[in-house]
């Protein structure tokens, strides 16, 4: 955000949107019942079974409750920056195959195999088969021999477990910290590299619960960061500029980082909203660019119904305020224009209405 915009010291909102946004946290209506209008008109003139909407506002068209309603974040100290949370890795070093036992000790070790390859869901009906028929001659070096290849299967098979909550960890780091699943984590790569394969399987089972529970403790900060990211990047892709919205969206998940949810919620909503007030209007244009070109399509014999069903959800997300799908459905439509050309037309041509999607990432 450039540096010479001020910005209120509660919310980080630009102060040159402070009118838009108060516009668009209000009663449907105002620039919002212009741009259902304004889809309502082009729809008509791509669809003639489609008539425009009329001017009045439907009683059916109250606010959404979806986002927590925009008020002034109360005053607080600023939220200390997180220590960073770094990637986690894979394992590096797998145990080494156990050496040479007692019997007493081979026939609990092939048990306890067994025991965890039912709980992690292994095929081991094989080694059951050649386990019984060395275990009726009393064939020790065969039992040796498949207790070591048991032992590689489920070292191999907590693995890739390992790696899958690994995995999801580091995705859902990003958002929030994760400090008691990371210490879970730290104690399964011990017990695999000790061989304390069942330590290792019962923390694997401890920690993916762990996991579930913070993703659904912070699932809707996570949503509301994914959907300020996704219209952050179409006012960019439409050759506008985020900055001024984005102050609420980034101290917002500054906020969800040292765990004051429900400010940081808040102010990733107000940041939505801000990000709407700066993308409608040029949103607005490009459907009108679309519109000529669905047009055109239309009366060179082009079957554009897909596109029309398309410009119904965009209507249909935007009466609900729901930028997220207002977006997808949008970003539909818009790919429809671009992938079809009228016959005899070449690549380069007026089709191309606006530049291919590309992520967006703020400074």
């Amino acid at each position: 955000m450039p540096e010479e915009v001020e910005a209120c010291p509660k919310c980080h909102l630009s102060t040159q949107l402070f009118v838009a946004v108060r516009e668009a946290a209000g009663p449907l209506g105002g620039a919002d019942l212009v741009s259902i209008q304004t889809i309502g008109e082009i729809l008509a003139a791509v669809d003639l079974s489609v008539p425009a909407v009329p001017g009045g506002v439907p009683s059916s068209l109250a606010r959404a409750p979806r986002l927590p309603p925009l008020r002034a974040a109360p005053s607080a100290p600023p939220p200390e920056e997180p220590r960073p949370s770094f990637p986690l890795s894979d394992l590096q070093d797998l145990p080494s195959l156990p050496a040479g036992r007692s019997e007493e000790e081979l026939d609990r070790k092939i048990d306890e195999y067994f025991q965890l390859g039912r709980r992690l869901e292994l095929d081991f009906s094989e080694f059951e088969s050649r386990h019984h028929a060395a275990d009726l001659v009393n064939d020790r070096a065969s039992l040796e021999t498949i207790a070591r290849e048991m032992f590689v299967h489920l070292v191999s098979g907590l693995a890739e477990e390992f790696e899958s909550v690994v995995a999801q960890r580091n995705e859902l780091a990003a958002f929030v910290p994760t400090p008691s699943a990371d210490v879970e984590i730290d104690a399964i790569r011990r017990a695999i590299s000790q061989g304390d394969l069942p330590g290792a399987q019962r923390r694997l089972a401890h920690v993916r619960d762990e996991v579930q529970r913070i993703e659904e403790e912070w699932e809707v900060g996570k949503i509301l960061v994914t959907e300020a990211e996704m219209l952050a990047a179409t006012v960019h892709e439409l050759g506008g500029d985020p900055g001024p919205a984005m102050g609420p969206v980034e101290e917002g998940r500054k906020m969800i980082r040292v765990g004051r949810r429900t400010e940081g919620e808040r102010l990733l909503a107000r940041g939505a909203v801000a990000l709407w007030a700066v993308l409608e209007p040029r949103l607005v244009e490009d459907l009108q660019r679309l519109k000529l070109r669905l047009a055109e399509l239309r009366a060179a014999g082009l079957d554009i119904q897909v596109a029309v069903e398309e410009l119904r959800v965009v209507m249909a997300e935007l009466r609900q305020r729901n930028y997220v799908g207002t977006i997808v459905a949008y970003r539909r439509a818009r790919a429809f224009v671009e992938q079809h050309r009228i016959p005899g037309e070449e690549s380069g041509s007026p089709g191309e209405v606006s530049a291919p999607i590309r992520p967006f990432t703020s400074a």
